[in-house]
């Protein structure tokens, strides 16, 4: 078995859950639109890159817009989203985050983000997280979303590992899935049900330990 070097973290929904201010800022463009937006709908768009969301939440209001209306209304909708987390604090890190983050450091593991979102720097900023991380591969430096595994793959560049020493954490079947494509182990943050595809599942980095990825 290959020893694991590295650990590769999505974002939103395993170290902070910014999934709120998403359907907040979603919401409010849909009503703005005249249509109103679910929070189960909010749930399919997790790991979905804003344009692709956009596109699915035109079409369950029935509207129809040419390209650039649509990257008006994605400026639009990320303009308000990124008021919301730019008052985040570290009191909205997800239980056990920060603790298993350094637990990695402590045990000599490198650290990567690898996230859809453009806004990952401002996050970390805000949660007081940039510096538990060796590299940050997000939204403005891949051009193919979940479930490529190019985020991840970039991750493992950035960090000088091989795919397979490293272990992804997500929250989205997407992201399982991309970590697969990539030659990776994964751990599924969340329900088995939808996260079944991962090497194990838990509801939270709270029930890790760096002594688990032994197991994978």
């Amino acid at each position: 078995m290959t020893a694991i070097k590295a650990c590769l973290f999505d974002l939103d929904g395993v170290i902070v859950d910014t999934a709120v201010y998403h359907y907040k800022a979603w919401k409010q463009l849909a009503n703005s639109l005249g249509f109103d937006f679910t929070e189960h709908q909010n749930e399919q768009l997790k790991g979905v890159s804003r344009v692709r969301s956009l596109e699915l939440i035109l079409g369950w209001g029935g509207v129809t817009k040419i390209a650039d209306e649509q990257h008006e209304l994605a400026t639009l909708k990320n303009t308000w989203y990124v008021e919301m987390i730019s008052k985040m604090t570290p009191a909205e890190i997800l239980p056990g985050a920060k603790a298993y983050l350094e637990e990695c450091r402590a045990a000599g593991l490198k650290i990567a983000l690898g996230s859809a979102s453009k806004n990952s720097p401002l996050i970390l900023e805000r949660t007081g997280l940039t510096s538990h991380f060796d590299a940050v591969i997000d939204g403005n430096s891949v051009t193919k979303a979940k479930p490529d595994p190019e985020v991840f793959l970039k991750g493992a560049e950035a960090l000088g590992v091989q795919p397979n020493e490293c272990v992804v954490f997500e929250d989205a079947v997407a992201g399982i899935a991309a970590a697969i494509a990539g030659g990776m182990k994964s751990v599924g943050i969340g329900s088995p049900e939808l996260l079944g595809d991962a090497d194990v599942v838990v509801t939270g980095l709270d029930k890790m330990t760096v002594g688990m990825l032994n197991t994978l």
